[in-house]
């Protein structure tokens, strides 16, 4: 099982964004591939918030269209969503602590300790550094220059 990062979400249902062919190949390659994904609530609310900014996209995406994109990934065969446990929350503040990580690493590191508890050990992503930091994920990017 593969997590997959906001960022890929927001690629796939962008069409002006700068990786969304790509994501959209690597996606249909990983699913015939019989690969399933892992989701969180955490990613499906960060992907509305960024998906329907003016600001980030010259057409953004409406709430009901990101709504309908979130409700499809959830209810997708081979995506399953999954919940940040007691585990999940301690191994969070850990790697917080460990890593020395602030404000802006919040939601990245609270995403890849709920990964880790649940046995996520792969995931996509355009930003690999915000996990390879962790050292225990194989991280597949998408290279926005290839």
């Amino acid at each position: 099982m593969i997590g997959l990062d906001t960022n890929i979400l927001v690629a796939d249902a962008i069409p002006d964004h700068p990786a969304h062919t790509t994501v959209r190949r690597e996606l249909d390659a990983l699913l015939s591939q019989g690969h399933e994904f892992a989701l969180t609530s955490a990613v499906l609310s960060e992907f509305i918030h960024i998906a329907t900014d003016s600001r980030r996209f010259r057409f953004p995406l409406s709430i009901p269209e990101a709504l309908a994109q979130a409700t499809f990934w959830s209810d997708a065969e081979e995506a399953f969503l999954i919940a940040t446990d007691l585990p999940a929350h301690r191994q969070w503040l850990r790697w917080l602590d460990e890593h020395g990580l602030g404000r802006k690493r919040l939601l990245d590191t609270l995403l890849a300790a709920t990964w880790h508890a649940a046995g996520i050990r792969e995931i996509l992503t355009l930003n690999p550094r915000d996990f390879e930091i962790f050292g225990v994920f194989t991280v597949h990017a998408i290279d926005l220059e290839g």
